[in-house]
């Protein structure tokens, strides 16, 4: 990237942070109309998000966050920026936000080390930092995420299950996400601890950026690599690379498609699994992650200890006993769509259905 292509990358991230303000509830609404008193006072919560590969951040946790301070606090307000998957840029936002006078920063960070020095200048302004669905170093106040490593297990466990005999001894090829993070290095060790020594893991790959075009490509290399006939499984560590995955594996005409694992329950993951595309998928209640964020940022905000939220601590190369909620992911198959994402509002049954998956639909029990 030249020099000139980044700054402008920044200041327009920066543009659309300043001018994406987002009022949680208006001053003068009632206390009784929402959740706390509004007597107690509102302030500005920032929200910065690491990229928008993944569809949930902007269509979920978004609007989870934000509905979840309006209850708890009428008069606060949100701050939002995304960094696209740039770590200038979300450096550059955090500088933003800190001279907006934010009071509290929810934090999903592109890397967990390079956002360190901005954390401590967050740090330093007085703003405690929360952070979201992954650790970052620095001096943070909160963290709020999934058992990552129980995930990557969860995963490995269905693979062996759908390999059925293959699982002594067959051959798979895993498809991880960038090792920059301690979530996904967890993805990756959980889904070792069920896998190694019952599988021959035949190709590994590391996908920077999550890149489905990436996932595609080694992919199509594994399979020139080991033979059509030679890959009983595919671990892949969310559904973006699974949807690569499965294109690479079709575009190869193996017929059938070894199981596919994935993650987050994204609506097209949804749709290859009732299509027998993929196997599994790891359902993360966004709701229940996004309302412990929020109750930590209030109650940081508010001068508050964190003891009545986090049930446990997290440490990090830089900071000891950080107050944390682990909350507990949920595997997915064909037959737990209706009694988890459908259940949940996540999506309906129409959304899921459309007219060409609506024959997949019916064998699955989702509609008559």
């Amino acid at each position: 990237m030249s020099v000139y292509r980044g700054r402008t990358a920044i200041a327009a991230a920066a543009l659309s942070l300043a001018v994406s303000l987002t009022a949680c509830g208006t001053a003068g609404e009632s206390a009784g109309s929402g959740g706390a008193d509004s007597g107690e006072g509102g302030f500005t919560v920032g929200l910065l998000f690491s990229q928008i590969v993944q569809t949930r951040w902007e269509k979920f946790d978004k609007p989870l966050i934000e509905r979840k301070l309006k209850e708890l606090c009428e008069d606060c307000r949100v701050e939002y920026g995304n960094a696209e998957g740039d770590v200038a840029t979300q450096q550059q936002l955090v500088d933003t936000l800190i001279n907006k006078d934010v009071e509290v920063l929810i934090l999903s960070a592109v890397n967990f080390r390079s956002l360190r020095s901005a954390v401590e200048r967050a740090h330093d302004a007085g703003i405690p930092v929360v952070a979201y669905d992954g650790l970052v170093e620095g001096p943070i106040s909160g963290y709020v995420s999934f058992d990552n490593e129980r995930v990557g297990k969860l995963q490995g466990e269905a693979l062996l299950k759908a390999m059925g005999d293959r699982a002594d001894g067959g051959r798979i090829v895993m498809m991880n996400g960038p090792q920059t993070s301690p979530t996904n290095i967890a993805f990756k060790k959980g889904a070792l601890s069920a896998l190694q020594g019952k599988v021959e893991i035949g190709k590994t790959y590391d996908i920077q950026g999550w890149k489905q075009e990436s996932a595609h490509a080694n992919m199509v290399r594994a399979v020139a690599a080991l033979g059509a006939d030679g890959i009983d499984g595919v671990y892949a560590a969310n559904d973006g690379l699974a949807s690569g995955v499965i294109s690479a594996l079709k575009a190869s005409d193996i017929e059938p498609l070894p199981p596919v694992t994935g993650q987050d329950a994204d609506l097209p993951a949804v749709r290859h699994i009732i299509s027998g595309e993929q196997y599994m998928s790891v359902y993360k209640p966004f709701k229940a992650e996004a309302d412990a964020a929020a109750e930590m940022a209030v109650a940081l905000g508010r001068g508050e200890n964190l003891d009545d939220i986090a049930e446990t601590t997290v440490d990090t190369a830089t900071t000891k006993d950080i107050p944390a909620v682990l909350l507990d992911p949920i595997p997915v198959t064909v037959d737990d769509i209706e009694d988890t994402v459908v259940k949940d509002g996540v999506y309906t049954t129409d959304q899921i259905c459309t007219p060409r998956f609506a024959s997949a639909c019916e064998r699955a029990g989702l509609i008559e």
